[in-house]
């Protein structure tokens, strides 16, 4: 294996239904229990993000470094609190740890269609999580403990998605989101917000744009700036390094060190920094299934 991965690590991203497409962004899943990893390689590397998300440590223990921390086993962490977690939108990277064997899922869910279907209001949780059973709904409640009950992975992600089916069906807004990327659903919410509710102005649109989402507009667009800017990359790179250059001028940035500022404020690292680990460190695996 190239770098630092692991071959034996098993790490998946399952794609919502068409149905949920504008609802979840989809589900990832980490299990590295048949793996033998050194301390570098247990660490997990997560980008900032718009999204709601749901967690469940299936096996094993997973734990937190502060925001900022490098990845580094003298840095203190903090076991996460629960087994099954509830959090919100990220405007930093995360960095957590694994002392051993883990296996976990976390369900990826848009924050306005969080809100519709669990009443949690958004802008609350940016920055935070707690425990699911704490915070959600009775029937969410018991959707997460079916989950966890359930036989292998495959089945776990059956039940999110016969769970959240009717529900988000009964929900969901008149008019279509686009969800398959940060930027068309940020600028689908940003039409919905100005069609809905009696005031048009654009304090008003803002307004109900951040108590749908939780963030801003701004910070909407800058992180489907930097999702876009990703693809556009591993589409670049396939015939080696990409030309950030061209990425930045694809991608929808003033020049290239606008998009290193944006890219390092993501994911805490240089585009070309950020390239290489996700190439050869085995952490950096919540990038590699995207590709």
């Amino acid at each position: 294996m190239p770098g630092n991965l692991s071959p034996d690590t098993v790490s998946r991203l399952w794609l919502p239904r068409p149905a949920l497409s504008a609802c979840m962004r989809g589900v990832l899943g980490r299990d590295t229990r048949a793996a033998v990893l050194d301390g570098a390689q247990r660490f997990n590397h997560l980008a900032a993000a718009p999204l709601c998300w749901v967690f469940w440590q299936l096996e094993g223990v997973t734990e937190q470094l502060p925001p900022g921390a490098p990845a580094s086993l003298s840095v203190p962490r903090q076991p996460l609190p629960s087994p099954i977690l509830f959090g919100g939108p990220a405007t930093v990277p995360t960095l957590t740890w694994n002392p051993g064997p883990s296996h976990g899922l976390m369900l990826l869910l848009t924050p306005d269609a969080a809100y519709r279907l669990t009443g949690l209001p958004v802008p609350e949780w940016v920055n935070r999580h707690a425990d699911a059973r704490a915070v959600l709904p009775p029937d969410w409640v018991a959707m997460c403990e079916a989950v966890r009950a359930a036989p292998d992975d495959e089945a776990r992600v059956a039940c999110m998605q016969d769970f959240l089916e009717p529900r988000w069906q009964a929900v969901r807004p008149a008019l279509p989101l686009q969800g398959h990327r940060y930027l068309d659903w940020a600028q689908s919410l940003a039409m919905r917000a100005a069609l809905s509710g009696p005031g048009k102005s654009l304090r008003q649109v803002e307004r109900r744009i951040k108590s749908w989402a939780g963030l801003p507009m701004r910070s909407l667009l800058g992180l489907g700036r930097a999702e876009r800017a990703f693809f556009n990359a591993l589409a670049a790179g396939e015939q080696g390094p990409p030309n950030l250059a061209e990425v930045a001028d694809a991608s929808g940035y003033a020049d290239q060190p606008h998009l290193s500022r944006e890219v390092r404020r993501v994911t805490g690292f240089s585009p070309m920094e950020l390239y290489r680990r996700i190439q050869e460190e085995e952490s950096f695996w919540s990038y590699r299934v995207w590709q």
